[in-house]
């Protein structure tokens, strides 16, 4: 199914307009988070609020800013019309958790009364306050979590709330000035490109590349049986007494559709674990993509034909006021697991095992200072071939904190960092091996730690599983077994130690 000339001429050119927006971010922001990790996404939409294009960034992000978009439009309607900008973070009204904020912008053409376009980014800030530094809490409640902004107009009242809600007030007003400078780029690259082009040419262009895909996915459904497999895997904990909390997956197959129900999964928990709706069709919408075929244009006709359900209030569709700062990262890559293990049911010769399932969460902060990353681990082997070793996975898509970016900006020093040699599992495509990062302090912090696959490795298909990662504090010539979710107050001289899960081996069945 050919896209056609004309066609791939324009999805280059909206995809170009987001990634010229993520440059601008990433060259434009203060944190290590943003201009190192580059934990930040950016995305072009109609007039409808639906996704045209994406740029290669975070799929965690780019699955889910969609409702935001939607949420903005809906609440702002007037603002954005006369050309204002507007940022929120609310999980419950479009966001994932507090750390993202999006910036939404609309492109208002001349003569025109109605944003013809948005564009869209969304970075994740190292504090936007809450009961610990670095905002990713072991909370039992969203308003332990820090600042929550539901769909406003960005002005600078509001970017001095979250500055006062900041530890790191100066470090958040420039990423805000950042995201603001990256959404002003998009503008000015969509308006050039209706200017050369025209409005309607542009306008049918990008409705046709969102009717492209959902051709694309149907023609890609329709051709599996009709059918439904099940998948149920499990969160290690929620920090706060629940083990073993079940993420329950069916994908039925109807013709040239595709309905994805995660009805029977666990009730929403105490800890932060729970996962909000947008964080759910994210996961959904990234695991199709990868086995559907990777060239489909990420947009929102790709999920046309595919149904998400999930029971409101469950820990895969957080209500409020549950606690969710995990939930976008930790069981966002249970959820992922979850549909590539019923996906493995139906396509074995494209599916792998299962990779680290935890982006390893470390949030360190003192006086002055907040930092937070995630860690790299093995990815599962597959039909093609071995796992990759130390790397992010799935919905994550960040790079590591360099070494010496780390050291330069904050009082502590990495002391190893090294690939975790055997842990990934065996198979005829082992799994890739995950990675040991040790932390050595200079001054009195507080850390917390939100990590998965501590009980239980990633599993195998065919093959053996991954080891668990583990978590270790050296204080005083004593080591300790930290549990995957804590807080806890080091003192100078104290070490910690953070081994990542490999990923699962694959063998034929």
């Amino acid at each position: 199914m050919s896209l056609g000339v004309e066609l791939e001429i324009y999805r280059h050119l909206f995809a170009a307009c987001a990634e010229e927006m993520g440059v601008r971010l990433m060259r434009s922001a203060f944190s290590p988070n943003i201009k190192e990790r580059l934990d930040f996404s950016c995305a072009v939409f109609d007039a409808e609020g639906s996704m045209i294009a994406q740029a290669a960034h975070i799929p965690v992000h780019l699955g889910s800013t969609p409702m935001s978009v939607a949420a903005a439009i809906a609440a702002c309607p007037e603002a954005l019309a006369t050309g204002e900008m507007v940022l929120l973070n609310d999980p419950y009204q479009g966001g994932t958790h507090l750390p993202d904020i999006t910036v939404v912008a609309p492109c208002l053409l001349p003569g025109q009364r109605r944003p013809q376009f948005y564009v869209a980014n969304r970075a994740h800030h190292a504090d936007v306050g809450g009961i610990s530094p670095g905002s990713m809490p072991m909370s039992t409640h969203i308003d332990e979590e820090g600042i929550r902004v539901p769909p406003t107009v960005l002005n600078d009242q509001l970017v001095q709330r979250i500055c006062d809600a900041s530890r790191t007030p100066d470090e958040r007003r420039g990423d805000l000035r950042a995201q603001v400078a990256a959404a002003r780029l998009g503008i000015e690259r969509l308006t050039a490109m209706c200017h050369r082009r025209g409005l309607a040419e542009v306008g049918a262009q990008a409705t046709g590349l969102q009717d492209y895909s959902e051709r694309r996915v149907r023609a890609a459904l329709g051709r599996l049986p009709d059918g439904s497999w099940s998948f149920q895997d499990f969160l290690d904990d929620d920090g706060f007494g629940a083990v073993d909390i079940p993420i329950h997956c069916t994908l039925s197959i109807r013709g040239d559709e595709a309905l994805v129900d995660f009805s029977g999964s666990s009730g929403a928990v105490q800890g932060s674990v729970n996962a909000v709706r947008a964080i759910t069709v994210s996961a959904v919408t990234y695991a199709l993509r990868c086995v559907l075929g990777d060239d489909i244009p990420a947009n929102s006709g790709a999920m046309r034909p595919v149904t998400v359900v999930t029971e409101p209030g469950s820990v895969v569709d957080a209500r409020y006021p549950s606690a969710v700062a995990a939930g976008n990262v930790e069981t966002s890559q249970r959820i992922t697991d979850c549909v590539f293990g019923a996906l493995a049911q139906v396509l074995p010769d494209r599916v792998p095992a299962a990779s680290c399932g935890s982006m390893n969460n470390v949030t360190i902060g003192g006086e002055g200072f907040a930092y937070y990353e995630t860690l790299a681990g093995g990815a599962g082997g597959g039909p093609d071939g071995p796992g990759g070793s130390a790397v992010h996975t799935h919905m994550t898509n960040t790079l590591n904190t360099p070494v010496e970016a780390l050291e330069h900006a904050y009082p502590f020093r990495v002391l190893a960092y090294r690939i975790r040699d055997g842990s990934g599992g065996s198979g005829v495509h082992t799994g890739g091996d995950g990675l040991v990062r040790v932390y050595a302090f200079d001054v009195p912090a507080e850390v917390t730690l939100l990590t998965e696959r501590r009980r239980r490795g990633p599993w195998g298909l065919g093959g053996g599983d991954g080891q668990p990662g583990s978590n270790l504090l050296r204080r005083a010539g004593e080591v300790t077994q930290l549990p995957g979710k804590v807080r806890l107050q080091v003192a100078a001289g104290d070490v910690l130690e953070i081994h990542t899960p490999g990923g699962g081996g694959w063998s034929p069945r």
